[in-house]
């Protein structure tokens, strides 16, 4: 498990078990949460359709075996049938909103019975975008609901009737991987509710979402050229993890993510003008688009680099950037070439 979300966990735990300190665990546990969410927004945003139903980790044991739609679907089915049938009593977000037929789910169960190549095929049918949605709306609702608690509400247990109202729900699959939730919900009071579908249960899949799509990225890099076509290099970038860089579908570079159709003004030039990357722009040393962009705190060593590949080629300059950051992590080493790009360009020659 993730170590800062470990100690996250532990500190809101502990403040939930006093009445002192409660009102501060549930906006801790919110705001926890909303750093969560976070992640599963970067990957739904980031990755093309076809990463949501691969499994790089097919055949292992763990909830990274999964694919990305599943553990969106798995994590938030859970949570709205416990949030809603169990502690508000009342309709689950997947029907009160029609959520399903948008999401296109031919299942309406929290997916634990599914194994293998049937979590692939579950996946492939699912519209992430409206799977995406309805977790969004799953969040809101199950954090309106924890902000409404009184700590007395926290030993509040649950009775055969809400068993029973489980059962008839058929939201949980009768097969053996999965049936045994209600009894393991029904054995909880709320404090205990709150401990596990609402924050460890988010930890430990989103944790693993974290490795399936790194698996995705580093898949869809192989072989890839990792000079960045505005000239960094995708090798030695602080978002090697989450990126594939601009020649994968896989791009979530920075300069992608926030512009029209998720492509890079640089990427878009350079498709245009039918060329491999920047520097084979006769425009480069006056270009402003994208990464050179006067306003970027990266300009300069952007350009620098894309001058350097110009002159050495990509083998020299992939180099220097390894003897560079062989002393210097990412940040610092585009604080050291800074925003002049000549004077950063004698920088990587001396390099």
């Amino acid at each position: 498990m993730d170590k800062d979300w470990s100690e996250k966990n532990k500190e809101i735990q502990k403040l939930l078990s006093k009445e002192t300190t409660f009102d501060e665990a549930i906006g801790k546990l919110i705001e926890f949460r909303e750093d969560l969410f976070q992640q599963i927004t970067w990957i739904v945003e980031g990755y093309p359709e076809k990463a949501f139903y691969q499994l790089p980790f097919a055949g292992a044991k763990g909830y990274h075996s999964k694919t990305l739609a599943y553990s969106i679907w798995h994590i938030f089915r859970i949570e709205d049938i416990v949030a809603h049938e169990m502690i508000a009593g009342d309709e689950q977000i997947l029907f009160r909103d029609d959520h399903l037929c948008m999401i296109g789910s031919s299942i309406i169960t929290t997916g634990n019975e599914l194994e293998g190549e049937e979590i692939a095929e579950f996946s492939k049918k699912l519209n992430v975008q409206e799977l995406y949605l309805y977790a969004k709306a799953v969040k809101e609702s199950s954090d309106r609901i924890l902000s409404g608690l009184q700590y007395k509400d926290l030993k509040r247990k649950f009775s055969e009737e809400t068993k029973q109202k489980l059962v008839e729900s058929k939201c949980v699959s009768e097969d053996e991987n999965a049936f045994w939730l209600i009894d393991y919900w029904c054995g909880k009071d709320v404090k205990g509710l709150i401990q596990m579908p609402f924050s460890r249960h988010w930890i430990m899949h989103i944790e693993a979402m974290r490795r399936i799509k790194n698996r995705l990225c580093k898949i869809a890099r192989k072989g890839a050229d990792p000079s960045a076509i505005c000239g960094l290099s995708c090798d030695h970038c602080f978002l090697g993890e989450w990126c594939g860089g601009c020649r994968t579908e896989y791009n979530v570079c920075s300069f992608a993510t926030c512009s029209e159709g998720r492509i890079c003004p640089n990427v878009k030039c350079c498709i245009e003008k039918n060329i491999d990357g920047c520097y084979e722009c006769g425009e480069l040393e006056t270009c402003e688009k994208g990464f050179y962009t006067p306003s970027n705190d990266g300009a300069g060593a952007a350009k620098a680099q894309s001058l350097y590949i110009r002159k050495y080629g990509k083998k020299a300059f992939l180099k220097v950037q390894t003897r560079l950051h062989e002393k210097y992590d990412f940040e610092k080493v585009q604080e050291i070439l800074g925003q002049d790009y000549k004077e950063a360009l004698n920088m990587l020659e001396e390099n």
